[in-house]
């Protein structure tokens, strides 16, 4: 027996007008086949609250080794991971940037900060080196449907860490229904984001799910990147969300992830 899909809500408006449409068919992004492929979408991570400079040093060193797209830490800890990497990229021989991006979270975990401690917060992550800035919305905007007050949060983030800094934004999507996790992707999108995030890995209600990765997709792929994060600890979980649409995973396993996959 077949479920009718649950319809998409009427498309919303934003301060800056009407939300960009998807189109019909996203394309999926490319299913890594070895080890490096794998390795080079993803954000090796380490947000516990108890982690010292010991263990992002350790976390910077893995990602060097692994060869991950970026490291994701807490704010306090931008300034370590970004000398790592500079460091690391020295002691490769190749000076031309650093060994991987640096990506802070911000107003993190819960998401429900004043929009200008999010943007202050973003400033200070940028300049103590960041690249890349994972802000979680104010969730209950989403929950409200209120997408002129979530857009205009993300634009105002945006301003503080303009391009080519990329700012992903996390959705907390284990709250959401499919109509409003699309509805909150293309609020994204108008906002000013490069990628739309599952989850903060902190919420009781749980991790990225599939589920969730293929709403985002229908709604923005090919548009904006797509990182799955939370409770993603397999390799064949890692695959399954490249399958759904993800183009960047959010890992703390990444070792056991790579582990499983063929050299390359």
């Amino acid at each position: 027996m077949t479920t009718a899909q649950e319809p998409d809500q009427p498309a919303p408006t934003g301060p800056r007008g009407p939300f960009p449409p998807a189109p019909e068919t996203p394309p999926l992004p490319p299913v890594p086949t070895n080890r490096a492929e794998l390795a080079a979408i993803i954000d090796h991570t380490l947000l516990k609250p108890d982690a010292t400079a010991d263990d992002v040093l350790k976390l910077c060193a893995d990602a060097a080794k692994f060869g991950v797209a970026a490291v994701c830490v807490a704010p306090t800890h931008v300034y370590l991971a970004a000398a790592s990497a500079r460091q690391e990229a020295r002691n490769s021989g190749d000076t031309s940037r650093p060994a991987y991006a640096v990506a802070s979270v911000i107003g993190f975990p819960h998401g429900n900060h004043l929009t200008a401690i999010k943007v202050e917060e973003t400033r200070r992550a940028v300049a103590d080196g960041a690249t890349e800035i994972d802000m979680v919305i104010d969730i209950a905007n989403a929950i409200d449907e209120n997408w002129v007050a979530m857009e205009t949060e993300i634009h105002d983030v945006r301003l503080a860490a303009p391009a080519p800094v990329i700012l992903k934004v996390i959705l907390e999507t284990t709250l959401l229904p499919d109509a409003t996790i699309r509805s909150a992707c293309r609020a994204a999108l108008a906002g000013g984001a490069d990628f739309v995030k599952t989850s903060t890995g902190f919420h009781p209600g749980g991790g990225a799910s599939l589920r969730a990765v293929r709403a985002m997709h229908a709604a923005v792929g090919g548009r904006l990147g797509i990182k799955a994060s939370g409770g993603i600890r397999t390799t064949s979980q890692a695959l399954a969300f490249v399958q759904a649409g993800a183009t960047r995973l959010g890992l703390s396993a990444t070792a056991d992830v790579l582990a499983e996959m063929p050299p390359g």
